[in-house]
């Protein structure tokens, strides 16, 4: 881990969370399917292909009947075919936010996260609490109504999925990061899906200083209110993993406390994060496999445990196997940005965490 005290270890933190967003993304997207994709089934699937223990991207399915029960763009997102990212949404709005933050600052209000939806988001391109909210702000809505008309997705992790650019632009500072992604995701959510996102972006701002994961967990949890489910959850995860418990067992544990939830709400996708992120010890591999293995949303999961990893390894440490197929290319869906360099994502990034303002 490198220390954030030149311009150069900074370039490299904020790089290796956009590499490591990317990369985790694209390992969990084939099995994004949480009620199909069970942690059972994922390692079945893995023993299989001789893909244990996971240290690549997932490989291709055996025979069909594998192939049907993947997500369609899993050609795109195995080992050996991977040429550059594949869109999603979970990429999408981390530009997004990068957008956001280059166009009104860090003082953007809510409503201007919803004009910048409706004028570069395709309306398709958005799920559950993301579709509620960006229909009521074509019918003439304004948060929070946004939020809580017709939309039973509040507390999905749509919110979470949004929050790393305000995690990687307050480098060391978790209450801005939390405080940026609060005014976000009131557009969409509410109550624990709002404290999913202040949750990731302080836990990543954290990472740029914190000592060790658990160090980031705790500045992360101290954001958000103590007796929210949210925070109880993580803590139940930290405590399990403190017990020398092995890492199938908490995620069993925690799965039937949380039970009932659904495999997109944001409580048992954020323990199947903090588990990944514990176990995996600080190894990027490690974090971002067990992450994936635990299943539910298994791309956006991965995907933040990617981001955390990354800012605190840096990208010089992220193993080539899953840097190299990226091609330092993106596809997204948002316009104006679809091709993008991932480095030049970085550098901008970078000039906003330096400015502050």
């Amino acid at each position: 881990m490198t220390p954030v005290g030149t311009e150069p270890e900074l370039d490299d933190r904020i790089l290796g969370g956009w590499l490591g967003r990317i990369a985790g993304n694209m390992l969990g997207k084939p099995v994004e399917q949480g009620d199909l994709w069970t942690r059972d089934r994922i390692d079945r699937y893995l023993r299989r292909a001789a893909a244990l223990p996971l240290t690549d991207y997932l490989p291709e399915p055996a025979d069909e009947g594998l192939a049907g029960a993947l997500r369609p763009e899993w050609r795109q997102c195995v080992r050996g075919r991977i040429h550059g990212s594949c869109r999603d949404d979970d990429v999408d709005y981390a530009i997004l936010g990068l957008h956001l933050l280059e166009t009104h600052g860090f003082g953007f209000s809510t409503e201007q996260v919803g004009d910048l939806w409706l004028l570069r988001l395709p309306y398709l391109q958005t799920f559950t609490a993301e579709r509620a909210a960006y229909r009521n702000l074509a019918n003439g809505l304004k948060p929070p109504l946004t939020a809580t008309y017709d939309n039973p997705y509040q507390e999905w992790i749509g919110a979470l999925i949004r929050a790393d650019a305000y995690g990687w632009t307050s480098p060391g500072d978790p209450r801005r990061a939390a405080a940026l992604a609060r005014r976000d995701a009131v557009l969409s959510h509410t109550g624990n899906g709002v404290y999913g996102a202040m949750f990731a972006a302080a836990l990543i701002a954290a990472a740029f200083t914190a000592p060790g994961i658990r160090d980031a967990l705790e500045q992360a949890l101290a954001v958000v209110p103590a007796s929210c489910r949210l925070a109880r959850t993580v803590r139940r995860v930290a405590s399990l993993h403190a017990t020398r418990l092995p890492w199938e067992e908490t995620l069993a544990t925690v799965a039937e406390e949380t039970a009932g939830l659904g495999w997109i709400h944001t409580v048992p996708n954020a323990a199947v994060l903090t588990a990944g992120l514990l176990y995996g010890d600080g190894d990027f591999t490690r974090t971002i496999a067990l992450t994936v293995r635990g299943g539910l949303d298994t791309d956006s999961n991965g995907a933040t445990a990617g981001s955390v990893a990354g800012v605190l390894t840096g990208a010089r440490a992220i193993p080539a196997q899953w840097t190299d197929p990226l091609e330092d290319t993106v596809r997204s869906a948002v316009f104006g940005f679809d091709g993008v360099r991932i480095s030049e994502l970085a550098e901008r990034t970078v000039r906003l965490a330096r400015t502050g303002a």
